[in-house]
């Protein structure tokens, strides 16, 4: 059975805007103080090599923003983090808990409010951090706010600190001898797999940076951080159990931070009811710190060389243009038998479903990540288009020519209708016209 979309959080989702005026960033760092139990998360837009940057945070709310971008005309060697999200727990076991979900448009909060109040949560040894693979983010959110307040306002550390990626081998009993996979679960299969809640990652790729938020990007930004909270819930009931019948517990920490021996009492329960959370701290969290490396931005050293076919056709100098040019290989004026034929890589795998619900022929990547090489070869060989949303395909040396189409839209149902209406496509699998290659004129 397939697992329901994900309901909407059953606590409000406040949306932080403005300066210290505002009544959402006032109950925002409120709760910050409060807060027992913090999962975090965060949002930016991508940045390519010679794209502009994105747009720049609100640094002091006094009006002095764009005498500080004068003063600092350089980019920021990481992507500008537009969107923090952060769920708060409240109250103990024995007095009832309450949650609070709010989604911080760093584009409008002045961000000298908030550099104290987060740098302090980060590091008050009584509030408990939930994070997936959160060391990036809080890489990228320390040099947003040094970026725009100097540079001795980032942040280098977080602890107490909980992965959500290690409570989940946790409770799937991964053996304590051996390493964790090195192909770490997505946060989309967590959720499903241990709350039966599927979430949506079709605005994962969406331009973050642009205001106004939309009700979606609201939405899936705020679930991101609130299914932590349930996912810590989980492992929480689990210590409680585990506290009842056994006196020694091991969970296995990220491969950055040594393993960790947990005992609890023989009775179980009082370590796990109102002062379990302390005893979580205790004994399993582990630390974010932040070296100087970590401020440095890393360029692979691996060097991409694609192995087309002899008899592809490659180009010395590669148009990075997204339009179509030329016929499609199943035109039958070059041989084709008039048949579409797409392949759908890693980043728009649910379109496959909606183009075979139509009758069009369309794979998924034979590997879970593969290589751009490998994608080409695939689609080389199998006589496919091959269909992304990555514009770095576009812009290697050698690429076989008119085998590649960047997908416009963001919604898997705008995605099928671009390509119907690009391609002259009709139900079934048949081109309607197949001279009609040309780009779409809005």
């Amino acid at each position: 059975m397939d697992p329901a979309p994900a309901p909407p959080p059953p606590f409000a989702v406040h949306l932080v805007t403005g300066g210290g005026s505002s009544p959402e960033l006032s109950l925002l760092l409120r709760s910050l103080a409060a807060s027992r139990v913090v999962a975090l998360d965060a949002e930016w837009k991508p940045r390519r090599r010679g794209s502009p940057a994105a747009a720049a945070p609100a640094a002091l709310g006094d009006g002095s923003t764009s005498l500080a971008l004068e003063a600092s005309p350089a980019p920021p060697k990481f992507p500008t983090v537009t969107l923090l999200q952060v769920a708060c727990r409240f109250g103990d076991g024995s007095e009832g808990e309450r949650s609070e979900v709010f989604v911080v448009d760093l584009l409008s909060v002045p961000l000298a409010d908030l550099w104290a109040p987060l740098r302090e949560l980060f590091e008050r040894p009584d509030a408990l951090k939930l994070g997936f693979r959160f060391k990036q983010d809080l890489v990228y959110l320390s040099a947003t706010f040094s970026a725009a307040l100097g540079c001795d306002s980032g942040f280098d550390r977080v602890e107490p600190f909980l992965d959500v990626t290690n409570i989940y081998y946790y409770l799937k009993g991964h053996d304590r001898q051996k390493k964790l996979p090195k192909e770490t679960k997505s946060l989309a299969t967590i959720c499903e797999e241990l709350l039966s809640v599927f979430l949506s990652k079709e605005l994962q790729c969406s331009d973050w940076s642009c205001r106004p938020l939309s009700e979606g990007q609201i939405q899936y930004a705020a679930s991101d951080a609130y299914y932590l909270l349930g996912i810590f819930d989980l492992f929480q009931k689990k210590i409680t159990m585990e506290g009842q019948c056994s006196s020694t517990t091991e969970l296995t920490l990220d491969r950055h931070f040594s393993p960790v021996v947990i005992e609890c009492s023989s009775s179980g329960y009082d370590i796990c009811s109102g002062s379990c959370l302390m005893s979580i701290v205790t004994k399993y969290s582990e630390k974010i710190i932040l070296t100087e490396s970590d401020a440095k931005q890393r360029t692979s050293r691996r060097k991409e060389k694609l192995k087309i076919p002899a008899n592809a056709k490659c180009k010395d100098k590669v148009d990075c243009s997204s339009e179509w040019q030329g016929p499609p290989p199943w035109d039958p004026s070059i041989g084709g038998d008039g048949y579409p034929k797409f392949l759908c890589d890693v980043m728009i795998e649910g379109l496959a479903k909606h183009l075979r619900c139509v009758g069009i022929d369309a794979a998924i990547p034979s590997s879970r990540k593969p290589e751009p090489r490998d994608l080409l070869n695939q689609t080389y060989k199998e006589g496919r288009i091959l269909l992304t949303r990555d514009a770095k395909l576009l812009k290697y040396q050698y690429l076989a020519g008119n085998q590649v189409y960047r997908v416009k839209s963001l919604l898997k149902h705008d995605q099928l209708a671009e390509l119907m209406l690009h391609y002259q496509l009709k139900p079934g699998g048949r081109t309607i016209q197949l001279q009609l290659y040309g780009p779409i004129q809005s």
